[in-house]
């Protein structure tokens, strides 16, 4: 699914974003560190024990992303990856970005619907 310029910058700049999956039982997340390759959205995961499991079990994922009174809804397919060239090349941008942090692997969604979930819709 294509994002617009517009929704990419809204999820890189928003105030807050959390990751939703299910598996054995459904984990919601906060996130931190997230990134846009492509039409992909890449999250980093330090802490993630319970969702990296469940996107192991289940890849249907939904992250929202807001600021204020305006946010998107994403859901779509995730993977989960602890090394190869994305892996290596997210490792490196987070050892600048945040040098105690230990990266143990990035999650990989690619978008499938999206939905505005603003009070005012203009994401969409």
């Amino acid at each position: 699914m294509y994002l617009s310029n517009e929704q990419k910058n809204f999820i890189l700049s928003c105030d807050a974003k959390a990751l939703g999956t299910y598996g054995d039982e459904i984990n919601v997340v906060p996130v931190s560190s997230i990134f846009i390759r492509e039409e992909n959205i890449v999250l980093c995961d330090y802490f993630m024990n319970k969702t990296a499991k469940n996107i192991l079990d289940n890849p249907n994922v939904s992250i929202s992303c807001w600021s204020g009174i305006s946010g998107i809804q994403i859901k779509g397919e995730a993977s989960y990856h602890e090394s190869g060239f994305l892996f290596q090349e997210i490792q490196e941008e987070i050892k600048t970005m945040h040098p105690n942090r230990i990266l143990k692997g990035i999650i990989i969604i690619s978008p499938q619907i999206i939905y505005d979930t603003s009070l005012n819709p203009a994401l969409i």
